[in-house]
C-alpha cells in the first residue's frame, strides 16, 4: 500500500526542539503530529489573513464603510432567501 504521507526534514534551533519534543510528550503525542497540528492551525490562520485582506481592499475599492454594513447584510438575506423559495 502506497504511503499517504510525504516526509520533510527541517532544522530547528535547539531551545525550540526542546520546547517541541516537551509539549509532544505533555500532549501525548508524536513530535510528527505536534507539528503537523501547528503547521495546520498557521496555514489556516494565513488563509484567514487573506481573506480578510482581500476584503479590506474590496470596501476601500468600492467605498463601503461601516455605515454600509447593516443594508449590505440586509440586502444579501434577502437575495439568498428568494434563491431558496
Amino acid at each position: 500500500m502506497p504511503r499517504t504521507t510525504r516526509k520533510i526534514t527541517f532544522s530547528l534551533p535547539r531551545e525550540m526542539a526542546d520546547r517541541v519534543e516537551e509539549m509532544a510528550k505533555q500532549e501525548g503525542i508524536s513530535r510528527s503530529a505536534l507539528l503537523r497540528e501547528a503547521l495546520s492551525h498557521y496555514m489556516e490562520e494565513n488563509e484567514w489573513q487573506q481573506f480578510f485582506r482581500y476584503g479590506e481592499q474590496r470596501t476601500r475599492e468600492q467605498k463601503i464603510g461601516p455605515e454600509d454594513v447593516s443594508r449590505l447584510v440586509e440586502e444579501y438575506r434577502v437575495d439568498v432567501g428568494s434563491l431558496r423559495a
